[in-house]
């Protein structure tokens, strides 16, 4: 039977089964305009689904600096494991190419759709059409594909010429491999020898959870005086704590995100927001008596992994004494 036939013969099949089961089963509704619409946000190659809007590489820095520095830096450099955003030219042909949105991606309009659609960890589709262009901007400007003073719209959104935009070729393997399914198989002796080409720790794409036991709280030092009453050191934290944005919120009407709210937690019993679902290495901590004291607090900063084994919280880390205290301090002014 011709591929034509198939197609034929399955859409009358749906046809007339459509309705049978339809109005047999009652099953669902058509969908609402508002409900399509929210699925709806794919971004094409062309442009076809960008919304009117501009955003700035100056207001993108800010902006990636208190929603994606936490996992892929300050300069899209990457965070441990996670992804690397800049960089990387002229390494695809080698045997551990960094693939970037510089050095790899094809289409600005995937760097849109995936920073509207996906992004920030943990708070997806809290942006909003000019934020996602200004994180756009700010990802080209840190791969030297625009200057400091560019401005991204859906005007100009077609004129960013992306380096590896010829990269990639037409997937035709259903014409060019049709041997492989139309062909009788090879079932033995198919190889006069079998290598390993490349080994998945290789590739480091994987962010890694090594764990580890729990550290004494003198591990690490941290000023146990009241650094809340130092107001520069307040204001450094308040920088720092930037890196913390995407997964935790502070202040008035502060809410729990992809981590619980941090109001009070200096001093507060571990694993007490009221709502939040912790993990259970939290849990059980909290259940031996882990209080989030300045010295806790700076050790879980430290190395979150290393403090306590399994939890749920990617962030790498605060290798700075320095940042450590600063944070605490502008923690501690939240009650």
């Amino acid at each position: 039977m011709s591929r034509y036939r198939k197609w034929v013969v399955l859409g009358l099949c749906l046809g007339l089964a459509g309705p049978a089961m339809a109005g047999q089963y009652d099953l669902g509704r058509p969908a609402l305009p508002e409900e399509i619409a929210a699925w709806d946000l794919d971004v094409h190659p062309d442009g076809t689904g960008l919304p009117a809007g501009q955003g700035s590489v100056k207001d993108g820095e800010r902006l990636f600096s208190e929603r994606c520095a936490a996992c892929h830096g300050e300069f899209a450099e990457g965070v441990g494991n996670w992804p690397e955003l800049a960089g990387g030219e002229g390494t695809l042909a080698d045997k551990d190419p960094v693939k970037t949105v510089g050095s790899y991606w094809p289409y600005l309009s995937t760097v849109w759709d995936y920073v509207h659609r996906s992004m920030p960890f943990g708070d997806a589709q809290s942006l909003s059409d000019d934020e996602v262009y200004a994180i756009t901007a700010y990802i080209l400007y840190s791969n030297y594909l625009v200057e400091e003073d560019f401005v991204l719209s859906d005007e100009n959104f077609l004129e960013v010429a992306m380096p590896n935009a010829d990269g990639f070729i037409v997937d035709d393997r259903e014409e060019a491999e049709a041997h492989f399914w139309t062909d009788e198989p090879c079932m033995e002796d198919c190889k006069d020898s079998v290598e390993i080409t490349m080994r998945a720790h290789v590739l480091d794409v994987t962010p890694e959870d090594e764990g580890g036991e729990v550290v004494a709280e003198d591990a690490v030092e941290v000023a146990a005086t009241d650094t809340a009453s130092d107001p520069e050191l307040v204001a450094e934290g308040e920088k720092v704590f930037r890196k913390c944005k995407a997964c935790h919120q502070v202040g008035e009407g502060a809410k729990n995100r992809v981590g619980p709210h941090l109001n009070g937690v200096v001093g507060r019993a571990a694993g007490a927001v009221e709502g939040f679902r912790y993990s259970k290495p939290l849990e059980t901590a909290a259940a031996e008596g882990l209080v989030w004291s300045q010295e806790a607090l700076g050790a879980f900063l430290a190395d979150p992994r290393g403090f306590l084994k399994g939890t749920k919280m990617a962030f790498a880390g605060l290798k700075s004494e320095v940042d450590r205290a600063a944070i605490a301090a502008y923690l501690a002014t939240f009650e």
